[in-house]
Parts: C-alpha cells; structure tokens; sequence
C-alpha cells in the first residue's frame, strides 16, 4: 500500500501539525505534499520526512506572506500529482482536501473543521480585519469564490475523519458528508506532575483574534492575578497594547517545548478562553496534572470533565472568566486523576483507531472498485 500524506502548510506548529506528525510516524516513508513550510519548523519537527511543497512556496513572499497567495492555493493543491498513491491521507481545516485523486486511489481526510474564515466564522472573519471597508468588500468576493471551491473539493474526498463532534457537526451541515471521530492525541510520557506549585496561571496558542485572549487579558487586568501568555501570531502587538501597563501580565512568545512542559507542570490552571474544535493544549496541560479553565462550549466539553479536570465558564467575558477562577479556588484538585483522563487521549489510543479506520474502509473501497 502506497501512501501519501497531504497537508495544508508547514508555516507554524499547531495542533494540526501535531496530528500530522503522528501520521508521520505511522506512516515514515510516505511523503509530505504541502502549500508551503517554514525550513526551521520541519528540520525541527519534522526530520527525516520528504516535503513536496506547492508552486505557491517558490514564489516572491510565499513563505511569509502566504496568506496573500489565498486566491491561487486552490489551483495549487489540485497541481500535486498523486496518480502513484493507493491511498492519500489528507490532514486538513483549509485546502489539503482538495487535491485530485485517481479513481483507484483511497482519500481519507482528517478534517480538524471545514474552513472557519468560509463557513462558521466568516463575518468574524471580516470585521476582524484591520482593513477598509472597500478593501474588505474584495476579501468577501475573493472567500465567496473560494466558499464554491471548497464546497466542490469537499466532494471529492472518499471518507471523512474528524476531531469532535463540534466538527462533525460542521462538516454534516457544510459539506453534507458524514465523518467518524477519532480524537487528536498528544505523547503522555512528554508530560509528568511536579510538586512545585507556581503562582500563574497559563494560556499558550497562535496569537490570532478568535483565540479571544483580548478578554482573557481583560479578566487578569481586574483580577491582578499573575498570567503568562506563550505563542504568537499576527494579533500579539493588539494583544500586548491592551496588557500595557499591567506588569502582571506578561507575553512569552514562542517557547521550547521543555519550556512549555516546565510551565504546563507549574502552572495553577491553563486557560482556554476560545472555542475550539477540539483543542490540544488543554490535553497538554492535563497531562502535567493541571486543571483548565475553559469556554463551555466546542471541545472542550469532550476532554474536559467538570469539577475535576477543570471548570467551564459560561460567557465569552472578562467576568465570566473570573468567576470560574474564583470556583476553581473552592474544588479540590487531584492531580493524579487528571492525569490518568488525559491517557485516554494518548498516541497509542490515536494509532489503533486509525489503523483499524484504514483497514476496514480500504478493504471496502477496493470490493467496490
């Protein structure tokens, strides 16, 4: 069996990036095709593995400024000659899914959403943009476009996989299709307890507006509580001017992961303002045996067990977000309990239902060919 992984860019690490690097390690000799990498990103987490980037990463600014490439990446995916493949895997929230296969050729994809800035969020999308209206009304032309492609590529993928029910939700309403949900994973043994308490809290993702740290800010610049914020994205100079002035709040940017894990391991809570399709930080924080704060809504509710690995707040407000802090503060944590829900989210866990997932649908695909 020949196979071919397929992934929307290599530009940053997400938790998208971390479910293909699992398939990696299932599947070694399988190459990547993408839109574009970053060459630090891959030499760093993905060693050792063949990349096959898009015309779009060989073009004037195409690494760094792929986004203005949005218009040509529909083109560019169906440009990837996978016609060699008995199966393509592609690991997708954007265009990945898109590429054109062989009627012989078996597509899986794992699909985190179906595209926010098209379907779900895309108002929020817009107004979010720090353009003018006159450039916005071209954006919204140029997604519309885009909207009919993604619904026709949507099409040509032969079995769907997904994170949650929140995206298997989206994906029946979007796109019409079913899907079967197999949970992202992280590496449990990365993880581990300490006795050392800090005094933080912690929240950690890409720095963009619909992580919603804005309000997580605003919470910690009433309450005075000490909060460290890792990662970073086109929203951290907005993010930054807010927390000016309260030394209490403080911007790590990008860290190692043996940093990250030091302060997974230390932190009071990790806080998960967002609404996420699934959500891969929270699952980290658990596995250090730390409870999280999140928004009682997406995927959350499917890793996080109330009143024992964490709290839900109700509200996306700074009050709500202090309030559940305040609960928090009254429930006794375990943290060898917390630890022992997140092993059910490990690599091993990961790797079994998918195989068993390739084998039974390849199987079936192959009698009906």
């Amino acid at each position: 069996m020949k196979i071919a992984l397929v992934h929307d860019h290599l530009a940053q690490m997400g938790g998208a990036e971390k479910v293909l690097q699992i398939l990696c390690e299932m599947f070694p000799s399988a190459p990547v095709y993408t839109l574009l990498y970053d060459e630090k990103n891959v030499k760093k987490n993905f060693p050792n593995i063949h990349i096959e980037p898009s015309i779009i990463h060989k073009l004037p600014g195409g690494k760094k400024h792929y986004k203005w490439y949005m218009p040509l990446m529909p083109m560019a995916v169906e440009f990837f000659d996978l016609s060699d493949y008995d199966v393509v895997i592609s690991d997708s929230s954007s265009f990945a899914k898109g590429v054109i296969t062989k009627p012989n050729t078996f597509h899986i994809s794992y699909c985190h959403t179906p595209t926010r800035y098209l379907w779900s969020d895309t108002h929020q999308y817009i107004n979010d943009l720090r353009y003018n209206k006159y450039f916005k009304k071209i954006i919204s032309l140029i997604l519309n476009y885009i909207r009919i492609w993604d619904k026709l590529a949507a099409d040509r993928v032969d079995k769907y996989l997904t994170n949650s029910r929140t995206s298997l939700k989206r994906i029946k309403k979007y796109y019409r299709r079913k899907a079967e949900i197999i949970y992202p994973s992280i590496k449990i043994d990365d993880f581990s307890i300490t006795k050392k308490q800090g005094d933080y809290y912690l929240a950690g993702c890409r720095l963009v507006p619909y992580k919603r740290l804005d309000i997580l800010i605003e919470a910690f610049k009433k309450n005075g509580l000490k909060l460290k914020i890792f990662g970073d994205g086109v929203d951290k100079k907005r993010l930054e001017k807010i927390a000016e002035g309260y030394k209490n709040i403080e911007f790590l940017g990008q860290i190692e992961d043996d940093e990250k894990t030091y302060l997974y391991s230390r932190c009071i809570a990790f806080i998960n303002p967002q609404i996420e399709d699934f959500g891969i930080t929270p699952l980290e924080a658990m596995a250090s045996g730390r409870p999280v704060i999140a928004q009682k809504k997406g995927g959350s509710l499917e890793s996080i067990i109330e009143n024992e690995t964490g709290v839900f707040f109700e509200k996306e407000s700074p009050e709500d977000i202090n309030k559940a802090i305040q609960k928090l503060k009254n429930i006794k944590i375990n943290p060898e309990k917390i630890r022992e829900h997140a092993k059910k989210f490990s690599h091993e866990n990961f790797k079994k239902q998918f195989t068993e997932f390739l084998e039974k649908e390849y199987k079936k695909f192959k009698e009906e060919v």
